[in-house]
């Protein structure tokens, strides 16, 4: 495949990501979509069979570059691991409205099953993620022993929720107490 065709289809998956982001999945048609990329719809349809095909690949695109975003994080070098775990509860304070599975979980679960399978997997794999980074900070001393499993879906499941009443309520305050939570949940044993 030519660079220009790969670069057309990421085009076209970053441009629907942040349309998406803002509007949902079923807000988005695909001409206003091929409109805003500045992309004719015959090449639309040589990379994806259907809108519904478009929203899995953004899905997985999504995930494979908040993963690499998580990576990024856990992987700082001279920090602890409670330290990393706060950061990356920070970034997602300051970036919620950038979560698709906030603004489109709901939404696509009941209308496509490819793209809930496609959801589910990501934020399995995201939990794995925070389980090995709460694994990370049990072995580096700075949490005491947990069940990092069960702590990293509580986590997750606890700022899925935050993000989502952040959005209805449009204030801060609740983010605010969902860090305050998080802080105490990651309790280190010397605090």
């Amino acid at each position: 495949m030519s660079t220009r065709h790969e670069n057309t289809k990421e085009h076209l998956l970053e441009t629907g990501r942040q349309m998406l982001s803002c509007q949902g999945f079923g807000s988005v048609g695909l001409s206003t979509l091929l409109k805003e990329a500045g992309v004719p719809k015959g090449s639309f349809y040589h990379y994806f069979q259907s809108k519904e095909q478009f929203g899995e690949a953004l899905l997985a695109s999504y995930f494979s570059q908040y993963l690499a975003e998580m990576d990024a994080i856990f992987g700082v070098r001279g920090a602890s691991g409670r330290e990393l775990l706060l950061e990356y509860f920070s970034r997602w304070q300051e970036r919620y409205g950038d979560c698709l599975v906030i603004k489109l979980g709901a939404e696509v679960a009941d209308l496509s099953d490819a793209m809930r399978m496609t959801l589910e997997a990501g934020t399995d794999r995201v939990v794995k993620r925070l389980a090995r980074a709460i694994d990370a900070a049990i072995a580096d001393g700075s949490l005491p022993a947990k069940d990092s499993q069960l702590l990293a879906v509580n986590l997750y499941q606890l700022w899925l929720g935050a993000g989502l009443l952040r959005k209805l309520n449009r204030d801060q305050a609740g983010m605010e107490a969902t860090m305050q939570l998080t802080r105490h949940l990651l309790d280190s044993p010397a605090s």
